[in-house]
């Protein structure tokens, strides 16, 4: 055996023959054909076999090499030529057997086409006991594993083996080795090393087998299951339809059918019908079904196709608001302009989306925002909606909550469109500037989305899921405060500025609006109660000094009040008509009386240091007055003393203007030694409000003027702005609301800084022809207009 061979080669194309394995060979592949006819004849008392025929030639060999990716390796396995034969189909096969290993050597020559090679056996290494035991236990794996195949021939041959050389070369005939695990096991001649390799795959394989099993038996079990679920489910629905017929309730838990036929968009269509998937298979008893049921529910009620036509009639739309709203000329202007353009828009754009800009209407409370909202929505013809946002805190109140958590809903935006019951209506987000934020997250953030002309055509509610076209909405914002609003969410609407009414145009809406409207709320005639002019005129001015109009619709409906309790006592007698001079029987001695209209000795400004100032609260324009005084050092120290619930930029204000002073006061004639020698108190009167800004400096600044020369600050002079170290006047905002004011206030002369003059151009004709608005630079030329003269006029400074 140690004796070297000749043997014919017949390679094996990316596989692999172990000895003791039986393989096939076909004999229409010339180079078998070959190999085999050679080994025949090669054979003691062989010779070449002609044609095809049948033969038991035992000691007939080839020699089996792997050939891998076109090259021979350096081992085969010698195969005793088993039998030829024909197998079902016609085709002519040689069984061949492995016997044992052999490493290849120098080419041998001989007669025919047969490649022949010297050959060197492998001897193998003595068997131990440790080879006998991994022997025995790769045989119980083979064992197991032809078991559950079901082959039960091959079986009862390896049951026989003993050998555990043998044993180890059973791993060739495994389907799960792949060619490189099987050369590996050819080339091993040490028989615990094969049969650790062999044992190690074998487990792998029998262990996924039997985790495919498993899955395999849970399939069936589940599928079982389901075709039963289906079957059951199938003639619930058929009992369930029967019982609607018979009872007439019909087919209204039939989401199915519903869906089909909403004609819901594709995207919303899909995403409804999964759920209604899921609900056939939840149980009735389930809280899930519930869920489902609710959320198909609101979807089948949004409005997908339904969009309401709009009136392109902007002569008529300027009517409808004129009709509603007396006065804000500017801001229905602004309306009327966003009107046209989306009609313009409409005409020249096929399809696509109408978005436009979303107009924010700031202004103090009562002066008709929410109702110019109305108004609007009537001029296009469209659906009106409001949605109160003041005081929300969470962000799922714009988004919606997730329906994971008990007691989901949509936002409120979703909520809003279902209402309207049109995808285009008039959405009012009503106090934008009065939303919080806290650790549920900030619902001016979610607010971005809506309001974003680029991105609320894909608006993405939590609960719905589903994409939803925000595009053709018409957004309207209303607020109070502009300062509370967030930078990236106020830069997303264009604002329009409700500054107030005018004395006139209060009169206009109380006699055309608000009286009309109380009458009914009443239960009285159109001619049953008269307000003249003149009474509706003094109720803006000396009983409700507001900018809006909510407190004269109060102060009227208190009127109307006392009339019908009069009537109702027998102590008065419709018709009645109510003058000025009847008011104060009805609504008593005025509560706003203008500073100028008091007595000489009464007025604020009839001593030194005090000015009067005019600023911008949350409800409108205001008049405030600055007080001064000075203190002695020994008893009041040198220092500057502020109250009134200041700000920090007033605070700075009140320093500036002490430091202007001090360093300019000679040049205006002004004792600033007392100044630095004295304490200063600076008092804003209503310490209760908090009261800030920069539009306070010249009033502060002439009220220490006024202190220092010991001269009066006239009474019906009311001034704003900021004020320099160098005593320029610098410009502020919000100079139409405080001129508005000044005249409700019965003021007659404003002084602003020169740099303002272009915002007088948004202040009402009849307001600038009743008061006389001086434009200024410096801090003189405010001295000069607002003290009274003295017996020296100030000085020209050097």
């Amino acid at each position: 055996m140690n004796q070297t061979q000749v043997f014919p080669v017949l390679p094996v194309d990316d596989d692999v023959v172990l000895p003791g394995m039986v393989v096939p060979f076909d004999l229409a592949s010339a180079e078998t054909k070959a190999a085999v006819e050679a080994a025949q004849a090669a054979a003691p008392g062989g010779a070449a076999l002609p044609g095809i025929r049948s033969a038991t030639a035992g000691r007939a060999e080839v020699l089996l090499v792997p050939r891998i990716d076109g090259e021979l390796v350096e081992i085969g396995t010698v195969a005793a030529v088993e039998r030829i034969g024909r197998v079902p189909g016609g085709a002519t096969v040689a069984l061949l057997r492995g016997t044992r290993r052999a490493l290849l050597g120098e080419v041998a020559d001989g007669p025919g086409e047969a490649r022949r090679v010297h050959t060197t056996p492998v001897a193998e290494l003595p068997v131990d006991e440790r080879a006998r035991e991994l022997a025995a236990e790769f045989k119980s794996v083979v064992i197991s594993l032809l078991q559950q195949r079901g082959v039960w021939q091959m079986l009862d041959a390896v049951q026989q083996l003993e050998d555990p050389s043998a044993i180890a070369d059973l791993a060739g005939n495994a389907p799960y080795l792949d060619t490189a695990q099987k050369l590996e096991l050819l080339r091993t001649v040490d028989v615990a090393a094969r049969l650790e390799t062999a044992l190690e795959a074998s487990k792998a394989f029998l262990a996924e087998l039997q985790v495919n099993d498993t899955i395999r038996k849970d399939v069936e079990q589940d599928m079982e299951k389901q075709q039963k679920e289906f079957l059951l489910r199938r003639q619930l629905e058929a009992i369930r339809k029967e019982l609607g017929e018979l009872d007439g309730t019909g087919n209204d838990d039939d989401y199915r059918t519903r869906v089909e036929s909403a004609g819901l968009p594709e995207h919303v269509h899909k995403a409804a019908l999964a759920e209604v998937d899921k609900l056939e298979r939840t149980s009735d008893q389930s809280p899930e079904a519930g869920w489902i049921r609710t959320w198909l529910d609101t979807v089948l009620e949004m409005p997908w196709h339904t969009r309401t036509t709009d009136v392109h009639d902007i002569a008529g739309a300027r009517r409808v608001l004129d009709a509603d709203h007396a006065g804000l000329d500017d801001v229905k202007e602004r309306i009327i302009e966003y009107l046209a353009v989306r009609q313009r828009r409409a005409e020249s754009t096929v399809g696509g989306r109408h978005s436009g800009a979303v107009l924010a209407l700031a202004g103090p409370p009562g002066v008709g925002k929410t109702s110019l909202g109305e108004s609007v929505a009537k001029a296009m013809g469209r659906r009106f909606v409001r949605v109160a946002l003041g005081g929300i805190r969470d962000e799922a109140e714009i988004r919606g909550h997730r329906r994971t958590y008990v007691g989901a809903l949509p936002g409120r935006i979703v909520r809003a469109i279902k209402e309207a019951g049109s995808m285009n209506p008039v959405v009012l987000l009503d106090e934008v500037d009065k939303v919080g934020a806290d650790y549920r997250g900030d619902p001016t953030a979610a607010l971005l989305e809506v309001l974003d002309p680029e991105q609320n055509h894909t608006f993405r509610d939590h609960y719905l899921e589903v994409d939803l076209d925000l595009s053709d909405v018409v957004f309207l914002a209303t607020a109070n405060a502009l300062e509370t609003i967030p930078g990236p969410l106020l830069d997303r609407m264009e604002l329009v500025t409700l500054d107030g009414y005018t004395e006139h145009e209060k009169v206009t809406i109380g006699r055309d609006h608000l009286l009309p409207r109380e009458l009914e709320r009443a239960g009285m005639g159109r001619d049953d109660v008269v307000l003249t002019d003149a009474a509706l005129s003094r109720i803006a001015a000396e009983y409700t000094r507001e900018a809006g109009v909510r407190d004269a619709n109060r102060t009227i409906a208190k009127v109307l009040r006392k009339i019908a309790t009069k009537v109702a006592l027998g102590e008065a007698e419709l018709p009645v008509t109510v003058g000025a001079e009847e008011l104060e029987s009805y609504l008593g001695r005025p509560r706003h009386v203008p500073e100028s209209s008091l007595p000489a000795g009464v007025q604020r400004t009839s001593i030194p240091g005090v000015a009067t100032g005019l600023a911008v609260t949350g409800a409108g324009g205001d008049v405030l007055y600055v007080e001064a005084s000075l203190a002695d050092a020994e008893t009041g120290g040198t220092g500057l003393t502020l109250t009134g619930q200041l700000g920090d930029v007033m605070k700075e204000s009140a320093q500036i203007a002490l430091s202007y002073l001090r360093s300019r006061g000679a040049e205006l004639e002004l004792p600033v030694g007392d100044l630095a020698e004295r304490g200063v108190h600076v008092h804003v009167p209503a310490g209760a409000v908090p009261k800030d800004g920069p539009s306070a400096g010249v009033t502060m600044t002439t009220a220490l003027a006024s202190l220092l020369s010991g001269r009066l600050v006239r009474s019906d002079v009311a001034m704003t702005g900021e004020v320099s170290l160098t005593g320029r006047v610098l410009p502020i905002g919000g100079v139409k609301q405080k001129l508005l004011a000044a005249h409700r206030a019965g003021l007659t002369t404003v002084v602003i800084p020169q740099r303002n003059e272009p915002d007088l151009d948004d202040v009402p004709a009849e307001i600038l022809a009743q008061l006389d608005v001086h434009p200024v630079s410096s801090v003189r030329e405010v001295l000069e207009l607002a003290l009274e003269p003295a017996t020296a006029p100030l000085a020209s400074a050097a």
